[in-house]
């Protein structure tokens, strides 16, 4: 689990990101879980952007999507949630 001064450092990281994902009317799928692991794998912190037409709840989606990846949830803010998960292989984010 992830600090508070944790989530404060991945927030400030995030804040320039761009979202690499969208969540639309289909929801959330094994496809799209299994293409955020391997984002998570190469960037380890990502966005991902929940649209309008999602029927699922944007906190649903958050927590299915951070359990599916294996991924901690950083924050969910407006529409667009931010994942972390540190990689095994290109880590490139220290935590305070």
């Amino acid at each position: 689990m992830l600090t508070g001064k944790q989530k404060r450092y991945l927030r400030a990281q995030a804040h320039h990101l761009s979202p690499i994902f969208q969540v639309g009317k289909g929801g959330v799928n094994e496809n799209m879980i299994k293409q955020i692991q391997e984002a998570l794998e190469v960037r380890e912190l990502i966005k991902v952007s929940v649209l309008q037409n999602c029927d699922e709840d944007r906190h649903e989606v958050a927590e299915a999507l951070s359990e599916g990846a294996g991924a901690e949830l950083v924050q969910v803010i407006g529409s667009t949630i931010v994942l972390y998960k540190e990689s095994r292989e290109n880590k490139q984010i220290v935590l305070p």
